[in-house]
């Protein structure tokens, strides 16, 4: 593909107009981010008319952006921009190149408001100093996994034909769109490293450095998965013991030499004693040993290990209702708090299973005060319609980082992740990035919400909507901006009612996780879900008849959680195995809701579709076309997913639909 045959996403020329008409004064010395925002400025002048200058002569300037010490810049960081209007001049004043990029982008995003009358000094700075995305790009093919495990996109934006692109002109678009949205990190490789992955930490590093170069101009730090055993599979050691010293003497050495190819670099992102991957326990340590190691090789160059905290036995016998794939994480890792280096950081899944549908938060999450935790989500829809079916994720992030782990008024996730927010990509080389054009808004809304763990989801939402398809521009903005709500602000909702019901997960196919298969993995060695028989249905995590998960929790929700009388409804069957006539707080019957949203649902899709099907002439046709496409198989799978679900729990219970319609 060559650089240019793919949308704009939410940076068209359009959303630059505001920008590009002005008289613009760049006061703000050198360096490359200070390059990039003058190249974005003089682009944009140079579509719309406007005028842009350096350091001098910028006397009728109406956009003055500023670098600059001292009080003004005071207290803002690297990253930190502050916003005025006065006197008909809007100012930007940042500290760094850094944070003038993301000032200048923020005026994009308000456009014309941004020229309108006064403004008093605003401070905005990110709450979160690491906003990441993980690829799980393979260079090499994998036999099984293809080029992007779990990713709905196409290919790999950095690799092709076993190598990095030759052509890296889209992935610095790729960094631009990023920046845009406030991401300043990304993973260019799989957590799951094979062994043509292993070596680019090695002598294929000039390749990531490559793809750090095309990324840097924008702000973005790059980072490398690793494999745990990678002193025995590049070092020819005969161990990976963390506390063996010729082990961290290799790693010592490896890094020296990562960070003379690339002195930016951000660090290392590990999955170990997970699924099979290599790791501490092998030699009798634990994660703090394993993750030291690394963050002491890193330690000298300000690099982070991110250390996954996705560890849990997956051969387990599903006649044994003791073992609970939940707890694993809390169980592991708990013990361990305080014994991390401070650029260690471990990396928590928001949910304790595997970004169901439908999750409570992780414990996990909370109740290590003492080490640093990031805090990560997939906004590849692996489990949420694979970007086949539109699931907007914003409303489901936003409950997570507003969640207080200890009640009351205590801190809530946003404000505990102090090693930052992270997110499985969605984007590949897909001519639309992300697959489905509609998934974008996932992409977009994690990296405000990264920026800012408190923001409304849905004023994000208007924002993507807004530069994305301009429609102040449109026909007919209101219908256009109206109709883009309507399929998009419920659609995670829509999609809970017609798949995994009431905090169930995993009802689907073993292998792609595509499609209902409500017995699919409840037999396997990954994990028991649903435990449904002839009386009820539901997994029991109390701690008095149950797994005792419900205990990790602080107080308040141990409580909340413990008792299918005060538990929520959205969660009741992941905490308690119940009967099929149990009343939920809604005051339906499990059965019922079960029958009933199943319906609900695909009446949801059919609805979005046809106001799909009306926004025809107001979006452009090649993106109209591949959303309607993505509508009928979307369409095709709740119908699916609502017979499969519905007979599978007739044909358990015995009770028939309450309003007599028909479950085959």
């Amino acid at each position: 593909m060559r650089t240019g045959d793919f949308d704009a996403a939410w940076l068209p020329p359009a959303a630059f107009r505001a920008v590009g008409r002005r008289r613009t004064l760049l006061r703000a010395g050198d360096g490359p981010l200070v390059d990039t925002v003058h190249g974005e400025v003089a682009d944009a002048c140079g579509r719309f008319g406007g005028r842009v200058v350096r350091d001098g002569g910028g006397e009728d300037a109406e956009l003055v952006l500023e670098v600059t010490g001292g009080p003004a810049g005071a207290g803002l960081g690297d990253e930190g921009f502050a916003l005025a209007r006065r006197g008909g001049t809007t100012t930007v004043t940042a500290s760094g190149g850094r944070g003038l990029l993301y000032g200048l982008f923020h005026v994009m995003r308000l456009g014309e408001d941004a020229f309108r009358g006064e403004r008093p000094r605003e401070e905005h700075r990110p709450a979160l100093a690491v906003r990441m995305l993980d690829h799980w790009d393979n260079v090499a093919v994998h036999p099984v996994m293809g080029q992007v495990e779990r990713g709905y996109a196409g290919g790999s934006l950095f690799w092709a034909d076993g190598r990095a692109r030759g052509d890296l002109g889209r992935v610095r678009a790729y960094g631009r769109l990023l920046a845009a949205c406030g991401v300043n990190a990304v993973a260019v490789n799989n957590v799951n490293v094979h062994e043509t992955e292993a070596h680019l930490l090695t002598d294929r590093i000039g390749e990531v450095a490559a793809i750090a170069d095309a990324l840097r101009p924008y702000g973005i730090r790059t980072h490398l998965s690793v494999t745990f055993a990678a002193p025995m599979v590049l070092g020819s050691l005969p161990t990976a013991d963390p506390l063996d010293a010729a082990v961290r003497a290799w790693w010592r050495g490896a890094t020296a030499r990562v960070y003379e190819a690339i002195g930016d670099f951000g660090g290392y992102v590990v999955k170990a004693d997970s699924e099979g991957r290599p790791g501490p326990f092998a030699y009798g340590r634990s994660h703090a040993d394993g993750a030291n190691a690394l963050a002491a090789a890193l330690e000298p160059y300000g690099g982070t290990v991110h250390w996954r905290t996705f560890v849990y036995d997956h051969h387990q016998d599903w006649r044994d209702r003791s073992t609970d794939r939940a707890r694993a994480a809390y169980d592991h890792f708990t013990p361990l708090d305080g014994e991390f280096a401070p650029n260690a950081v471990l990396q928590v899944k928001h949910g304790p299973m595997d970004f169901q549908v439908r999750e409570p938060v992780s414990p996990l999450i909370g109740a290590m005060p003492r080490t640093r935790l990031a805090v990560e989500v997939q906004a590849t829809q692996e489990y949420t319609g694979q970007q086949r079916h539109v699931c907007w994720l914003g409303p489901m992030w936003s409950e997570v980082l507003r969640f207080r782990p200890e009640g009351g008024s205590g801190p809530r996730v946003g404000e505990l992740a102090r090693g930052g927010l992270v997110a499985v990509s969605n984007a590949g080389d897909d001519p639309f990035w992300t697959g489905h054009p509609l998934a974008q808004a996932n992409l977009y809304t994690f990296g405000r919400l990264a920026w800012d763990p408190r923001a409304d989801p849905g004023a994000v939402l208007d924002e993507w909507i807004r530069l994305t398809f301009t429609p102040e521009r449109s026909a007919d903005p209101v219908r256009l901006t109206d109709g883009l709500h309507a399929v998009l602000d419920g659609s995670w909702a829509t999609y809970e009612k017609y798949t995994a019901p009431l905090g169930v997960g995993f009802m689907v196919q073993p292998g792609h996780h595509y499609g209902p298969s409500v017995d699919g993995y409840e037999y396997s060695p990954w994990g028991t879900y649903h435990f449904a028989d002839r009386d009820g249905v539901g997994v029991d995590r109390s701690t008095a008849t149950g797994t005792g998960y419900a205990g990790q929790y602080a107080g308040p929700w141990a409580e909340v959680y413990g008792s299918p009388k005060t538990c929520p409804d959205e969660l009741l069957l992941f905490f308690h195995h119940v009967p099929y006539g149990h009343v939920l707080h809604s005051g339906r019957t499990v059965i019922q809701h079960i029958y009933d949203t199943r319906f609900e649902g695909v009446v949801e899709v059919e609805e979005a579709r046809r106001v799909w099907a009306g926004l025809a002439d107001l979006v452009d046709p090649a993106r109209h076309a591949r959303v309607a496409e993505r509508y009928e198989e979307q369409l095709r799978s709740a119908r699916e997913w609502r017979d499969q679900v519905n007979s599978y729990f007739l044909r358990k219970s015995g009770v028939p639909d309450a309003r007599g319609r028909t479950i085959h």
